[in-house]
């Protein structure tokens, strides 16, 4: 066996360049013994269950037996045998043992193993390995063969394409939602990488190599991470002197050869041209040729040459004074010829000195007549004429489209009620919280109370000088008003309404306790007693000067009071509960002429003659300063939203504010003819009034959206009159019921009106 194995070895070592062996380390009796085996084994019917298992998937075309018989018939007998065994060996995947040729074989046992291997009684077969495992080439990755068409194109099938086989494609059952999409976000770690596949309506993730190279694209990268785009390059022709050059063929024969080629175009060039087809070029003409710009011009067009033809201005006709023989009230005397002369030219009447002449021979020739054509010449050029096209507007189109009255109710329109009593002017009125009482202050040194519903004076307070201010504390749990009295002001309990309300306001009133130590106050606090009380008088606080304005805060507990006269301490605020006074400036920019609370949030609104100042009291800062563009301010309402103000001036104009908008009016309405003397807002309906003392008063709809991007709509809707003009001040105050949609109006004439 050894020797055998030995001359194996030998035979196969001299063979291997010339014959193509199939197994070399068998020789050829080895050899066809095992192809003989194979060949009885395939022609053999006799398998068994699991030979027929792994032959089964083998034959399954006859187009491999046909090209194999066709192989056998060209090839040679040896080699044919040898081929035909190999390839049926290869169909069969028959594993055989390689036989290694190394020092081990020496030994007698491995031998011996060699030569039972080299003769098997059944051949060890396995499952064909698949060719297309490990093959990664785009085109048979994709199983989708419908090619590079829009995949859209199948979005009404149910199918997405056909696979190799000609066989549809189907969508998916369920397309993910957008609850599975949050579930597979949530849960799946690779949701990021993860990507669909239009083609095939599956989901591919993608490797860490193929995000690699996504993020050196994005980065503007090159794709592969190896690439060095510095590398230094060779200049291969000039780094390095040669002796040799790098081509040195010879030249070509026909290089020599005149080119039968260009000889026959050169040929036919001269027939052309003896022929007259072809013409030598002309020489240039380099001279200007001037043309008519509009020659070829439609002239029906609309702007046509002569369509928009503007003839020059005539000049003026000659008068008397250019006669040969004027009428001698034309011709200048000796002084006015000297001071003609010694103006200039351009502030001369005449361009001329009229002269008389006998008769028309005796007229020279014009000296200036070449001047005069040149000067006409250069008004023509210099001056050019336009034609104005005129626009005729509808003047309707101008007004702006507003809604009808009739749409925008309710609103005060009829005078209802008069309340009479007041012996002098009424500077001011207030309305109780409940919208039940009315008080009103006089210039007759009085405060009166009336009952609205009925007009009748409940109550008559007197005071000792003019009431200028009056304001109803707006807490519907404090029975309480502030009037200003002179230098004073006054905090009245009127025992209006409820017993069991005022006589809890004046028990709050009395539980006052002194504190130990007594800040120093701008102002003096002093309790009524005695006939001040009886009369109503509960607090009063004596200023330094005279009082113009008082108003309180929205909780009832903070009033503040201007004093115009008063230096740095125009405006003070005053708490009612602990009975301190302060000066929120240190200093005042302009002559204060009223101040108001912001409704809800902690704003502070001071009106000077030109300026509107926010402050904000939490931050204890300037918020913002609105320009009214109007002389001088006197009255002012907020909103009951807080994001809009009116403001009356005496130049008789009313100016909106949009505080969201800009610090400018949003509107300025001019529709009084004299001073404004008030304004007022409504605290539910869309509604504000102004005051004038043209004896009117003007009730406007000034509807404001939630919308931020909508800007207020402002409609006057109604012309009040009936209160006389009395000493040329008309309307004085003016103020809303609380609840109804109801106006009350203050007059020079004593009277005040309710208007329903």
């Amino acid at each position: 066996m050894a020797a055998e194995s030995m001359s194996a070895t030998g035979e196969m070592s001299s063979q291997t360049a010339g014959n193509k062996r199939p197994f070399p380390h068998l020789d050829e009796k080895d050899q066809l013994s095992v192809f003989e085996n194979v060949a009885l084994d395939e022609a053999g019917d006799d398998l068994t269950d699991s030979e027929e298992s792994v032959f089964s998937g083998l034959d399954d075309s006859g187009s491999d037996s046909s090209d194999d018989e066709d192989e056998d018939k060209e090839s040679d007998d040896d080699s044919g045998l040898e081929e035909k065994s190999m390839k049926k060996f290869s169909k069969q995947d028959v594993k055989i043992p390689e036989v290694t040729t190394k020092e081990e074989e020496e030994n007698n046992g491995k031998l011996a193993e060699l030569d039972c291997s080299l003769h098997p009684q059944q051949p060890v077969l396995t499952h064909p390995p698949d060719e297309y495992e490990e093959d990664t080439s785009d085109e048979e990755d994709i199983r989708n063969t419908v090619g590079n068409i829009p995949m859209e194109w199948y979005k009404d099938y149910p199918h997405i394409g056909y696979d190799l086989d000609g066989r549809k494609i189907y969508k998916p059952i369920r397309n993910k939602d957008e609850l599975d999409e949050f579930l597979d976000k949530m849960e799946n770690p690779d949701y990021w990488r993860t990507i669909p596949d239009k083609m095939t309506g599956t989901e591919i993730r993608l490797t860490d190599e193929q995000i690699n190279l996504i993020h050196r694209i994005q980065k503007g990268q090159f794709g592969d991470a190896k690439f060095n785009p510095h590398e230094p390059s060779i200049d291969f022709f000039t780094h390095e002197t040669m002796i040799h050059p790098v081509t040195n063929h010879p030249a070509h024969k026909r290089s020599f050869i005149p080119s039968l080629i260009e000889k026959e175009k050169v040929s036919k060039l001269v027939s052309a041209i003896k022929l007259g087809w072809i013409k030598p070029r002309k020489p240039r003409d380099d001279t200007p040729r001037y043309y008519d710009l509009w020659a070829k011009e439609d002239p029906s067009a609309i702007l046509g040459r002569h369509k928009m033809h503007i003839p020059a201005p005539k000049l003026k006709l000659p008068g008397h004074e250019e006669s040969y023989n004027p009428p001698p009230e034309y011709l200048l005397t000796e002084e006015e010829r000297l001071a003609w002369e010694q103006q200039e030219p351009e502030e001369r009447k005449l361009n001329f000195l009229p002269q008389k002449f006998t008769s028309l021979r005796a007229v020279p020739a014009f000296s200036r007549f070449i001047h005069e054509r040149f000067e006409r010449c250069l008004d023509l050029y210099l001056c050019p004429r336009q034609r104005k096209m005129r626009v005729n507007v509808d003047p309707e189109d101008l007004i702006p489209k507003l809604p009808k009255p009739k749409d925008l109710q309710p609103f005060p329109t009829t005078q209802a009620l008069v309340y009479k009593g007041h012996t002098n002017l009424v500077r001011c009125i207030s309305v109780s919280p409940s919208g039940q009482w009315l008080a009103s202050g006089s210039d007759d040194s009085t405060i009166r109370f009336w009952e609205v519903c009925t007009g009748r004076c409940l109550r008559t307070i007197e005071v000792e000088g003019v009431v200028r201010s009056i304001a109803w504390n707006p807490n519907p749990v404090q029975c309480l008003v502030a009037l200003t009295v002179e230098h004073s002001v006054i905090i009245v309990n009127p025992c209006l309404g409820d017993k069991l309300l005022y006589n809890a306001t004046d028990q709050l009133i009395a539980s006052f306790e002194k504190p130990e130590e007594e800040p120093v106050q701008p102002v003096e606090w002093t309790a009524a007693d005695g006939d001040a009380f009886d009369k109503g008088y509960r607090l009063i606080i004596k200023h330094n000067k005279l009082v113009k304005q008082v108003t309180w805060h929205g909780k009832g507990d903070y009033l503040a009071t201007v004093v115009p006269d008063n230096g740095n301490a125009q405006v003070l605020i005053h708490q009612l509960s602990k009975r301190r006074s302060q000066n929120p400036f240190r200093k005042n920019k302009g002559m204060v002429q009223c101040v108001l609370f912001h409704p809800i949030r902690p704003f502070f609104f001071v009106a000077t003659q030109r300026y509107i100042r926010i402050y904000n009291l939490l931050k204890q800062e300037l918020s913002k300063k609105l320009m009214t563009n109007c002389k001088w301010v006197s009255s002012m309402a907020v909103h009951p939203g807080g994001d809009n103000v009116i403001c009356g001036s005496y130049d008789s104009r009313l100016a909106w504010f949009d505080l969201d908008l800009s610090t400018k009016p949003y509107k300025m309405l001019r529709h009084h003819k004299k001073a404004l003397r008030g304004v007022a807002f409504h605290k539910h309906y869309p509604l504000f009034a102004s005051a004038s003392d043209d004896g009117t008063v003007i009730v406007c709809h000034g509807m404001v959206y939630s919308d931020l991007l909508q800007n207020p709509l402002i409609v006057p809707v109604k012309l009040l009159r009936g209160h006389a003009i009395t000493r040329d001040l008309g309307v004085l105050d003016v103020t809303f019921h609380p609840t109804q949609p109801w106006l009350f109006s203050s007059g020079a004439d004593s009277t005040i009106r309710l208007f329903t």
